[in-house]
């Protein structure tokens, strides 16, 4: 019947309808290809991913950058746990953020296949960076035109961080934090659209000005960022998949399953410098 590219309901993403993606052709690929480009997050349900099949799909699309913080499955370290336990309170990714933009070179997308859900709650939030800077206004664009600003992990992943808590010691990794600078509005290396590439986990001031003085513009980008018609929400179901690109979209994952188990597996494919 062929591959079937149906927008996702809301503002950001694309379902990925008629693949298997351990039997994807060359030609499949390519129309795979397209759709995440063009949709910033495509979505897979119904796939049986093992974790040498999960490996060998990120494979297809670049080199696999293994994460520094996140713990491993045993016997493949390509592979992160994103796990919340039963008796835990805190979540990974509970806030709208860009994973590794305060890497030099920010890591292209995260394949996240979900493994164990609960019964209830546990969705993903996306929101389309293409759409949040086409629709800012003219006098917002010149404004940012060729800034750029600061990201840092440090507040996340580092001592007396978020994550340097009883419930999440396992992420605090002092050695491994840093910061990076990265322009404000990318031009996107496969679609060549423009994007705005600022998140409310990682960007911390503009390159030249204090976090004080960032602090009026950053906020007035998160909250146009933050516009409910640039969303849409993913239910995850027993062999859903989502492919996100970190250079076009944020997400957020929903903290609503105390009391349950989430076990999903995450593994992060390198990407270029941005421009």
């Amino acid at each position: 019947m062929g591959i079937e590219i149906r927008k996702h309901e809301g503002g950001c993403g694309a379902e990925v309808l008629g693949v298997d993606l351990n039997s994807l052709s060359d030609a499949d690929m390519r129309i795979v290809r397209r759709a995440y480009a063009d949709n910033g997050v495509i979505f897979f349900r119904d796939q049986s991913l093992s974790e040498d099949e999960h490996i060998a799909f990120a494979r297809r699309w670049g080199e696999i950058d293994i994460n520094k913080f996140f713990p491993h499955i045993a016997g493949y370290p390509e592979i992160a746990a994103v796990r919340k336990e039963k008796a835990q309170k805190t979540n990974i990714g509970g806030g709208w953020h860009t994973d590794h933009s305060y890497d030099r070179i920010p890591a292209m997308g995260s394949i996240l296949v979900a493994r164990v859900l609960p019964d209830q709650g546990g969705d993903t939030l996306f929101a389309n960076m293409y759409s949040a800077y086409e629709t800012l206004d003219d006098a917002t664009k010149k404004e940012i035109a060729g800034l750029k600003a600061v990201h840092s992990n440090a507040h996340v992943f580092g001592s007396n961080a978020y994550y340097d808590n009883p419930e999440r010691r396992e992420f605090s990794n002092d050695a491994a934090v840093g910061e990076a600078v990265h322009p404000v509005a990318i031009t996107h290396p496969l679609s060549g659209r423009k994007a705005l590439y600022v998140n409310p986990g990682f960007t911390l001031r503009f390159e030249g000005k204090s976090p004080e003085e960032s602090r009026p513009l950053l906020h007035q980008l998160f909250a146009h960022a933050m516009k409910p018609e640039f969303s849409s929400r993913f239910q995850w179901r027993p062999g859903s998949i989502a492919f996100w690109d970190n250079r076009a979209t944020w997400h957020f994952a929903l903290n609503d399953y105390h009391g349950e188990e989430r076990l999903m597996h995450r593994i992060t494919v390198a990407g270029v410098a941005l421009h």
